[in-house]
């Protein structure tokens, strides 16, 4: 896959590059998008994200929406606000999103 390009980014390339690729990375995917939206201004639980994808009709495990979820938090755009708590098991993450707006400037430095 990587036989005529490199596979990582040059040492010296600028920061603000890499952050605009992890974006770039974390939204690639329709699935992010819908979940983006569905969460908003507010705040959902993963069983409130979940339940929402699978009525629009995605085709989607807990394990993929894991997934999408983690790729979404690594990039920056969402963050956990909360927990609950629910009789025994492992408490259920709410997530909000830490960023409405992607901004690069091309001009400044890193």
């Amino acid at each position: 896959m990587c036989k005529d390009i490199p596979c990582k980014p040059p040492d010296n390339i600028p920061q603000k590059w890499l952050k605009l690729r992890n974006f770039v990375k974390a939204l690639r995917f329709p699935t992010r998008w819908l979940i983006i939206r569905y969460i908003g201004d507010g705040s959902k639980s993963t069983k409130e994200i979940y339940e929402y994808l699978l009525q629009r009709g995605e085709r989607i495990t807990k394990s993929g929406l894991y997934y999408h979820l983690s790729e979404l938090k690594n990039a920056g755009i969402i963050e956990v606000a909360g927990y609950i708590e629910e009789g025994g098991g492992a408490p259920e993450k709410v997530w909000k999103l830490k960023t409405k707006k992607i901004v690069i400037d091309l001009i400044e430095g890193d």
